[in-house]
């Protein structure tokens, strides 16, 4: 039994190196299609965007969790659930503003940057802006309009890695007529 249970974390942590390896050369690629930093910036978040767009349905099959009644239930499931489910880790949410509309996910472990140095060449790079793009893709598809965007980046020479997410306002759903 000892045996099999090695067997599946070494394939865990293989299937992790392979995905941050592959993640890696995405971002190297984008980075000699486009001019610049900043469209592959944009590149990454509308990646990331259509990735959340489609990766909601297996989050919402695959958890069994129903709507959220709060911001701050969306943030713990984003954390506790979201996190833990797609990349092994568990950010911890803190930094709420007094308005309850805004807080920070703090990453002390970024699996998407493990083994990764940016050049000095690409300081403006947000290397894993992806994840702001699948924030914000998977919370529309569950009417919820958020801005999402990195404040901290431990490959940037921050302690930790920070995302910010702001509420911005609860999307109303436009049935065709007839459908309703």
């Amino acid at each position: 039994m000892s045996r099999q249970s090695n067997r599946t974390t070494d394939s865990k942590k293989m299937n992790s190196e392979l995905f941050t390896l592959t993640y890696g050369a995405l971002v190297t690629q984008l980075c000699k299609d486009y001019e610049n930093d900043e469209e592959v910036n944009k590149q990454l978040d509308k990646m990331g965007y259509n990735i959340g767009v489609r990766l909601i349905e297996d989050f919402l099959a695959r958890s069994s969790i129903g709507r959220c009644q709060d911001f701050r239930e969306t943030a713990d499931v984003i954390a506790k659930v979201a996190f833990k489910m797609y990349l092994g880790i568990t950010p911890s949410v803190t930094n709420w503003s007094p308005g309850g509309d805004e807080f920070s996910l703090i990453l002390e472990n970024n699996p998407l940057a493990d083994f990764v140095e940016l050049p000095d060449n690409h300081s403006t790079l947000i290397y894993s802006n992806l994840l702001c793009g699948v924030l914000r893709g998977a919370l529309e598809m569950v009417q919820m309009a958020v801005d999402v965007k990195f404040s901290q980046d431990s490959l940037r020479g921050d302690n930790v890695t920070e995302i910010r997410m702001k509420f911005i306002k609860r999307i109303e759903e436009n049935l065709p007529a007839g459908e309703e």
